[in-house]
């Protein structure tokens, strides 16, 4: 066992994939302190900034004298609060569906609610660069799992039109911003897809809740289309500031995985203060929308700026990656922004493809039209 864990290191190392650990010591205002430097953080997916917000931190407070630090035990047992109740209801209602079910974290919701819907004789249709966590859940289910080419709709009709007829159930699953490429999908036409072969559609909306839509509910309310949609799953943990995770969808579907999804039974409820702290997102993204038009504003300004200096770039979002491709140039130049104060961390694979590795700037409301003509100006004299 030591040998093989020493040849899988040394082989990383090799190919510029190992990964280390990085204790920062303070994070506030969209930076952050490693090492006693101060650093303007671009890693992070506090979008809004809602992570220091006064409300959020009151909230959370109040929750802590009331109820104490844990639920102490799973829904199904004592740990079940109004609160809880309450954040479901605001949740459904924010998502335009009859009902909504708060889980731990985006990967145990994604785990949890794919494994309990689909199973043997099933298929699961999945965008290929769906996040691992949606991958583990379609893998869990022992559904068949058959990838479709990243946001190609004519690749995923052919594979329906080959493959529907030979299963029961089917599902097609799709991000609404893609959390490494920053792209969205034609949801329309997928959808479209999904109600000519008889299928069922699961979006995450990790990346897009609280920053896309007249409300701030996503790239589903933004498209009108949350009545067409069967299962609407994201995160408290980014735009709204906080941690955990939802599924907005029937009020069946919702009561049938109270009583089968493991990754909802067999856990300790998420504790009080991080619920009060959830249903304190929720408001300010109504109160405060002015934070997501200017986070997407500036993306916008980043991405046209990297753009006209000749740089490779995707996304429509906040999520704006600079592609370069070779692990090693990319380590060296998260490392020479790094000298220079910014915290932009390299993405590697298996995280993205092969010859894929880019740097993924994360923007958050923090970052000024000026702040970003910097970071430009830097990445532009660093060069790749």
């Amino acid at each position: 066992m030591a040998g093989s864990i020493d040849e899988f290191m040394a082989r990383k190392a090799e190919e510029g994939l190992l990964r280390k650990l990085l204790p920062i010591s303070d994070r506030k205002n969209g930076k952050i302190t490693f090492d006693g430097k101060e650093f303007i953080d671009l890693s992070s997916n506090d979008y809004l900034g809602l992570s220091n917000h006064p409300k959020l931190i009151e909230a959370s407070c109040a929750a802590l004298e009331k109820f104490g630090t844990s639920s102490s035990a799973s829904r199904l047992l004592s740990g079940d609060l109004e609160i809880h109740h309450l954040l479901e209801a605001k949740t459904a209602k924010l998502k335009n569906k009859d009902s909504a079910l708060v889980f731990n974290s985006g990967y145990q919701a994604n785990v949890g609610i794919i494994s309990s819907l689909y199973g043997d004789g099933d298929l699961v249709l999945s965008d290929r660069l769906n996040h691992a966590s949606i991958i583990d859940g379609i893998l869990l289910s022992r559904a068949k799992l058959l990838r479709f080419e990243h946001n190609d709709l004519n690749h995923l009709e052919d594979t329906l039109k080959r493959e529907r007829s030979s299963f029961k159930k089917a599902l097609i699953v799709t991000e609404t911003i893609f959390s490494m490429d920053g792209d969205r999908p034609d949801l329309a036409g997928l959808v479209d897809l999904k109600e000519r072969y008889d299928c069922e559609v699961m979006v995450d909306e990790a990346h897009a809740t609280g920053i896309f839509g007249g409300r701030g509910s996503g790239i589903v309310e933004e498209e009108g289309l949350a009545e067409r949609i069967d299962l609407i799953m994201g995160t408290f943990s980014k735009a709204l500031g906080s941690f955990g995770a939802y599924l907005a969808a029937s009020e069946s579907i919702v009561d049938y995985l109270i009583n089968t999804c493991r990754s909802f039974i067999y856990t300790t409820a998420l504790p009080p203060a991080v619920i009060a702290c959830n249903l304190a997102g929720l408001e300010l993204v109504k109160e405060e929308p002015h934070r997501r038009i200017e986070l997407l504003r500036r993306a916008s300004y980043f991405r046209d700026g990297l753009h006209k200096r000749g740089f490779r770039i995707r996304g429509s979002s906040q999520i704006v990656p600079l592609i370069i491709g070779d692990n090693f140039k990319t380590k060296k130049l998260a490392e020479a922004l790094q000298d220079r104060g910014w915290w932009a961390s390299p993405i590697r694979p298996p995280t993205v493809p092969k010859n894929e590795a880019r740097i993924r700037f994360s923007l958050t409301y923090y970052h000024d039209e000026e702040t970003l003509k910097r970071l430009i100006d830097d990445i532009a004299e660093i060069g790749i």
